[in-house]
């Protein structure tokens, strides 16, 4: 390994630190960054930095202020990254700088990506649910499906003014050690979550108190949160997929019946993940009726009801950590092979079913 690429791999395990990290900020440190960050932009120090803790707390306090005058994001954030963007790349040239950011930001994207949409959404979603519930902050009568999704939208905005703190690591390791332009955006990064700036004043968030992560990256957590902030913000997931808090809590009591009953296809899979599919076969008095290069028939037979039939069939495509993931097809009753069965999930009649490539 040469001094490139050692100086590559430290500034990816610094920002995939700073991407992961948790626990509370480092106020001071981040807060002389916000001022560093304006200064270097040009702007004029922010007369206050306040604190929120958790993104959906600073949407709070964003849309609740009253003299925080406009959004400097544009200055402060999107102008010095794209300049500096277009210094390194003229610098590198096309080749040198795609192979500059393989070694460096790319291998934070997902990880940073996923992270900011998840909250985004996550952010979102409480804020509708709370107009449509009529929260103590809306004026009377405005709880209902408009006043919810005028709120989703009004959310939407304040969070496209968010500079993403440390879920911008993976560009952040782009710069690193490319001049001091950035140092105040780094400096926050590295002490802080998201923030917002503005004329008069900087919104700035504490970090997660939890994060939990598969082995492929992706938020994970069966008993709990994967992300959570000290106010009480969570995100759910199950291998990263979101899942109500409820949900979650109700996996313990897990019965073959309620599995069958969940109308959600992906719920129900997580389910069945959870619970065990051997176990859920063997529970349910599965019968094992056929199999064909496309899957696994199984049968459950209920004495008040028509019979259950599923067909077990695996993704050809990988997921992120190498696996497989298995799907189980609800198909009609009637179906005799498991070719019929997955050919009925497509409308095709089974003869004129021939997949290229199993996905």
């Amino acid at each position: 390994m040469n001094h490139a690429d050692m100086n590559h791999t430290t500034a990816q395990d610094r920002w995939r630190s700073v991407a992961a990290a948790t626990g509370p900020a480092d106020r001071a440190a981040a807060e002389a960054g916000v001022r560093l960050a304006y200064r270097t932009a040009g702007l004029a120090e922010p007369a206050r930095v306040v604190w929120a803790d958790s993104p959906l707390a600073a949407v709070t306090l964003v849309r609740g202020l009253k003299d925080q005058g406009r959004s400097v994001r544009e200055e402060v954030r999107t102008r010095p990254w794209a300049e500096e963007r277009r210094r390194l790349h003229d610098a590198l040239g096309p080749a040198g700088w795609a192979a500059h950011w393989q070694a460096t930001g790319a291998h934070l994207w997902d990880l940073t990506r996923n992270l900011a949409e998840r909250i985004r959404a996550g952010v979102a979603e409480a804020a509708e649910s709370a107009a449509s519930a009529g929260g103590t902050a809306r004026p009377a009568g405005s709880a209902g499906p408009a006043a919810s999704g005028r709120e989703a939208a009004a959310v939407r905005l304040v969070l496209l003014d968010a500079v993403l703190g440390q879920h911008d690591a993976a560009w952040l390791a782009a710069f690193d050690g490319h001049g001091e332009r950035l140092a105040g955006l780094a400096a926050v990064a590295g002490h802080a979550g998201w923030w917002w700036p503005y004329e008069n004043v900087a919104v700035v968030c504490e970090r997660p108190v939890e994060l939990h992560r598969d082995e492929a990256g992706r938020l994970d957590r069966g008993d709990g949160p994967a992300l959570a902030f000290a106010d009480g913000f969570a995100l759910h997931a199950w291998r990263g997929m979101p899942v109500p808090a409820a949900f979650l809590a109700g996996l313990a009591d897990l019965t073959p019946e309620r599995i069958r009953k969940e109308e959600n296809a992906e719920l129900r899979r997580v389910m069945l993940e959870y619970y065990g599919y051997d176990r859920y076969l063997a529970a349910s008095g599965a019968r094992h009726e056929h199999r064909d290069e496309t899957g696994v028939l199984w049968r459950i037979e209920l004495a008040d009801d028509e019979d259950v039939a599923m067909v077990e069939v695996v993704n050809s495509t990988p997921e992120p950590d190498g696996s497989h993931r298995t799907y189980w097809l609800r198909v009609p009753p009637r179906t005799r092979t498991a070719r019929e069965g997955v050919a009925w999930t497509f409308g095709l009649h089974p003869d004129v079913y021939e997949p290229l490539v199993q996905t």
